[in-house]
């Protein structure tokens, strides 16, 4: 395993998801803003290795297969599992979240299966905003408490409604580009 320090970014990335999990159970049962704060924090510290991972593998020419893989699954681990439990937290509407991660796995699945002709649908200008957007998104709904008389729930709604467009869009951009791709395989 090629782990160098574009692909420990992203790990560390990976293992935010389980503490980001625990601090919302515990937000859950207690209802402590305290937890849902943490939460946030964890969640923006485990973003901002998105943008390190990427910028530390390109700068320094690190770009393996582990990374490829690694990269991608992280941010999905990541972003489903807040949408999940901000699910249970009654904060975000379930219809968006399994709007949000069937996109994802249908995505993942059109890839692997591009993957196994030879083809590489990689992430596109896209792709991209859509994480950006959903990661915006999450950091107000996190937060959820007001904090110093500003609401942000509100905006982070209005945010995930903005992530939820270009996730549709997205998804269907890569399927497009999925079908035009295997009508020249076929």
């Amino acid at each position: 395993m090629n782990l160098n320090l574009a692909n420990m970014l992203t790990l560390a990335r990976v293992f935010a998801v389980p503490v980001l999990v625990v601090l919302l159970s515990i937000e859950q049962e207690l209802k402590t803003v305290v937890s849902a704060y943490l939460a946030a924090g964890v969640f923006v510290l485990a973003s901002l290795t998105d943008m390190a991972d990427g910028y530390v593998a390109r700068r320094q020419n690190l770009i393996t297969n582990l990374g490829k893989f690694l990269d991608p699954l992280a941010d999905k681990l990541l972003i489903g599992s807040a949408l999940v439990m901000l699910v249970g937290l009654g904060w975000v509407p379930a219809w968006i979240v399994v709007v949000i991660i069937c996109r994802e796995l249908a995505v993942t699945g059109m890839r692997g299966v591009a993957a196994d002709k030879g083809v590489v649908i990689a992430a596109d200008s896209l792709g991209k905003m859509k994480t950006i957007s959903q990661i915006l998104a999450l950091v107000p709904l996190l937060l959820h408490y007001p904090l110093f008389g500003f609401d942000p729930h509100p905006l982070g709604m209005l945010l995930l409604y903005v992530a939820l467009a270009l996730t549709v869009f997205s998804g269907a951009n890569y399927l497009y580009n999925f079908y035009k791709n295997w009508l020249q395989l076929e």
